[in-house]
């Protein structure tokens, strides 16, 4: 698989979200980052919002829920029109289980881990998963610097799922630019999220395309 760029909409306008939505249709995926106030000290969407996004996104809509239970909520942001859900082993009560439900529904899963939380017990359980999102900065706001103590976390996952034999990809999020993704690629990471960096360029959808030919190398 190559690399896929997946605009983080965290960092739009939301009073104009369409219009942004729009600039980044050259994405692979629309990242939509819905928080609680709880799990992290800060709050963006919800249900009906990410239900009109997915009816106006002409890409896949790839949402992760930085949210507390999210074996309650998950599934039912599949239903509203979530292509991919991720959410977070700490605060998943059943994280297989509730893996599996969303495979049931046709969704992609990803399990997500904060820079400070051992990476061990997600590559016990890898195989339940299409996806492992590696946190390089903590959940909760846009626009802060990569961590760059996480860059070994990526080459972990990397390692186990090359040898798993699998199709997981490695996604990470958090402080990734044109002048970052390089590394966090070589580290070992296949689906990019960002956010500031795109939408605050002049031209998000030019951004996209500069992070694509950047992640070649």
């Amino acid at each position: 698989m190559g690399i896929q760029i997946a605009p983080s909409i965290l960092s739009a306008d939301f009073v104009n979200l369409a219009r942004d939505i729009a600039a980044v249709a050259n994405g692979d995926w629309l990242h939509v980052d819905v928080m609680d106030g709880h799990f992290v000290p800060n709050f963006t969407i919800g249900l009906p919002v990410v239900e009109r996004i997915a009816e106006v996104s002409t890409i896949p809509l790839d949402v992760h829920l930085m949210i507390d239970d999210p074996d309650r909520w998950a599934p039912r942001y599949v239903e509203v029109g979530a292509s991919s859900v991720t959410f977070h082993l700490e605060a998943a009560l059943a994280p297989i289980r509730l893996a599996r439900e969303l495979r049931g529904m046709g969704a992609r899963v990803g399990i997500a881990i904060r820079p400070a939380t051992p990476v061990e017990p997600t590559l016990e359980i890898l195989s339940e998963f299409d996806m492992v999102l590696v946190m390089t900065v903590e959940p909760g706001f846009g626009g802060q610097t990569l961590i760059e103590e996480t860059l070994p976390k990526i080459r972990t996952v990397r390692s186990a799922v090359d040898q798993a034999g699998g199709e997981i990809m490695v996604q990470v999020d958090g402080g990734i630019s044109a002048d970052n993704i390089g590394r966090v690629v070589e580290a070992g990471a296949n689906v990019i999220v960002a956010g500031s960096a795109i939408f605050g360029s002049d031209d998000p959808g030019a951004e996209v395309s500069l992070l694509r030919e950047r992640a070649k190398g």
